[in-house]
């Protein structure tokens, strides 16, 4: 399940009021989510849940349930 949370750092991010996200959900298939707005997005959820991804765990991300399952491994370290 993707959190309020998150959601709410990426919808804004994106710029959109209400989006669902679930966890098949992939960039290609949310307005305004492309390779440049997927590095902003990256940046305020490392800001959000001050965090920090490496690059090789952002380029294995393939929707937005790996970016949760990312931010729920980072929260418990």
């Amino acid at each position: 399940m993707i959190s309020e949370r998150l959601t709410a750092v990426i919808l804004t991010q994106l710029g959109l009021d209400a989006w669902e996200l679930r966890e098949d959900t992939l960039a290609s298939q949310v307005p305004g989510w492309d390779s440049l707005s997927h590095l902003g997005i990256l940046c305020a959820v490392e800001q959000a849940y001050q965090i920090r991804f490496s690059t090789r765990e952002a380029l294995r991300l393939k929707n937005v349930g790996d970016l949760q399952a990312l931010v729920d491994l980072r929260l418990q370290v």
